[in-house]
């Protein structure tokens, strides 16, 4: 049975997370941070460009 390697790639990415948190928690909350910061930004992105179409691109 050949094995899929996107499993194997989640479970490297679940234990290399898991890692993470346990040998230096507050780095891994710093790197929860920026992730959540770039998505708040992304989202304000995609509003402004949303606003920016809706006005008729002036």
């Amino acid at each position: 049975m050949a094995v899929n390697s996107k499993k194997i790639a989640v479970y490297v990415l679940v234990v290399f997370v898991l890692y993470v948190i346990i040998t230096d928690p507050a780095k891994a909350a710093d790197y929860v941070e920026i992730g959540f910061q770039g998505v708040s930004d992304a989202a304000g992105a995609v509003g402004d460009f949303m606003t920016w179409a809706a006005n008729g691109g002036e």
